[in-house]
């Protein structure tokens, strides 16, 4: 390369490009103009979709990492434009999704001399991420991108953050240190394993038992390791549960499926599974609170229990531990698998079909009892019979937490193993599902696009209608409409007698909304226009909205835990 002069924006550009960034998230603001005309000099290749929002254009990276297995960039001003971004940047990191944050910054040479937007984005953003920095000079430039997606895709995915101050970005450098490891572009880019001791542990522990459980977290989806779960699944006989993170992992028609466990959308026939085993095999997930039932499904020291994870600081925080596998999912499966053939173990199925098709049975029990309830406002249950009918088998689900979760955790069944739904689990903050699917759509999948959110969901991120609309992004949403905020509502409902407080908000006319942005829209009253208005709405060529009237959640059977009694 023949050196020549560029400026720190444009060193930044270049070194996107070199990381094979083809879409950038981002909303425009005045320190950001110098990297704003460097993409307009050099960006070609790379697409530069307009949020309304930091914070849901945050999401939208976030749901097009998951998918492309690349990293997410989300872009925003300095000020209120690096603070809106958080939120997302958390959930990302919480949920070890690698996204990378780019912030514009106040000149260096403006620092407390009370400049407007100033605040300090690194310990901002520390709390958030795995590697932050702000350039103080446009030489930092290459070296910092090259150290953020390093952290981002190395060991535990998560984010990393770059801060580039005005100047920085207008000041000129040679440009002979423009270069990148694109190994670092996807993740996991490295994928560590366990040593052969502890594989033998692992082995000797499974084969030990008679009634093993694996228990799968989004970690498995992470590593792309789906083939290998069903294949070791199948080698010990295990019926497989899935976190909310990892649903669909397995597919739920499978005959060792026991679907979502946990206390959020699981049913007494899967939980029921897991006090019967007496091998837990926990993979890629945390084993968190709602994984764990608040550790009672099962108890500390109440069976046996292996561990693998790439974060070792997961194992053994919550579970004394027998067997601890730290690595990437995909090569420890494999490595596992190939040491159970080699002992040449025999293992029966009987336990681990027999105990799926129990839980399979008393689900649908459950479920029948009110999946062709005429009732109006409209039941969970008979919302979820009826998306099955249509919702395209290999499509792409981006549901907010709250009113959808349970009953599509609970109650939907996916049909291919593989990622079809994506939930926002870790800070579970409302206003995830919109702008979720404009990321979904730069994914480039080929696959129908839904997202699924209650109507608090929907007042978070409704700007975005704008952007799905202007970019014609050819998504269906579905509003589940009840005026309140259910899932605390229900809270109040059950474990405070019933005491409401400040958690109802007046109807909203979700689809009239839309359609004064462009969106075609239909609503739905009755449940017998369910099939057939979503029928319509997916088969439409463009954006599409459906706002459902459901029943308050407080007034259902919901299928969490907490709400049975």
């Amino acid at each position: 390369m023949n050196k020549e002069t560029i400026s720190g924006a444009d060193a930044l550009v270049l070194m996107l490009k070199k990381f094979g960034v083809k879409h950038i998230f981002g909303v425009c603001g005045d320190t950001s103009l110098p990297f704003y005309d460097s993409l307009w000099k050099l960006g070609d290749g790379i697409t530069h979709i307009l949020a309304r929002d930091e914070r849901t254009a945050a999401y939208m990276a976030d749901v097009y990492a998951r998918l492309t297995h690349r990293v997410g960039v989300v872009e925003g001003p300095s000020g209120a434009g690096a603070t809106y971004m958080i939120p997302g940047i958390a959930e990302a990191n919480g949920t070890t999704i690698p996204v990378l944050a780019i912030t514009s910054d106040i000149p260096v040479a403006g620092r407390d001399k009370y400049i407007l937007t100033e605040c300090d984005q690194e310990a901002l953003f520390k709390p958030f991420t795995k590697y932050t920095r702000v350039a103080e000079i446009p030489e930092n430039v290459p070296t910092i991108v090259r150290r953020a997606f390093n952290a981002m895709t190395s060991g535990t995915p998560g984010t990393a953050h770059i801060g580039l101050p005005y100047d920085v970005m207008k000041s000129q450098m040679d440009n002979g240190d423009i270069w990148a490891e694109e190994k670092y572009s996807v993740y996991p880019a490295q994928r560590a394993v366990p040593n052969s001791m502890d594989i033998q542990s692992a082995t000797d522990l499974i084969e030990s038992k008679q009634r093993p459980v694996i228990i799968c977290g989004g970690g498995v989806l992470h590593s792309q390791a789906v083939a290998e779960l069903e294949i070791l699944a199948k080698q010990i006989g295990a019926p497989v549960g899935t976190t909310i993170s990892a649903k669909g992992t397995l597919a739920e028609t499978h005959p060792l499926s026991l679907g979502t466990i946990g206390t959020n959308g699981s049913t007494a026939g899967s939980r029921e599974v897991i006090r019967e085993s007496d091998l837990v095999i926990y993979i890629g997930c945390r084993v968190g609170s709602v994984t764990s039932e608040k550790r009672t499904n099962p108890n500390n020291f109440e069976k046996s229990i292996l561990h693998i994870d790439i974060d070792p600081a997961c194992i053994g925080a919550n579970y004394s531990t027998d067997v601890a596998l730290v690595g990437d999912a995909r090569e420890t499966l494999k490595l596992l698998i190939d040491k159970l053939k080699s002992n040449g173990t025999s293992f029966s199925d009987e336990w681990g079909t027999r105990s799926a098709a129990s839980a399979k049975t008393q689900k649908k029990e459950r479920f029948d009892r009110y999946s062709a309830s005429d009732e109006v406002p409209i039941r969970g249950e008979r919302l979820v019979a009826e998306l099955q009918k249509v919702i395209p088998d290999d499509a792409i689900v981006v549901s907010d937490p709250g009113t959808p979760t349970p009953f599509l955790c609970a109650f939907y069944e996916t049909q291919q193993s593989r990622r079809s739904f994506i939930f926002h689990r870790y800070h579970g903050g409302l206003g995830f599902a919109l702008p979720g699917v404009i990321g979904a759509h730069y994914a480039e999948t080929g696959r129908k696009l839904i997202g699924i959110m209650g109507d608090g969901s929907f007042g978070f991120s409704s700007s975005e209608l704008e952007t799905i609309c202007r970019l014609n992004i050819p998504a269906t949403l579905i509003v589940l409409n009840n005026s309140e905020f259910g899932w605390i509502k229900a809270g109040q409902d059950r474990s405070y007698g019933g005491r409401y407080y400040s958690t109802d908000f007046s109807q909203t006319n979700h689809a009239t909304v839309a359609q004064a942005y462009g969106i075609k829209s239909w609503s739905v009253h009755d449940p017998a226009d369910i099939e057939s208005t979503v029928r319509e709405a997916l088969s439409h060529d463009g954006p599409t909205l459906v706002d459902i009237h459901t029943m308050k959640l407080e007034e259902s059977e919901v299928p969490v835990t907490a709400f049975l009694g």
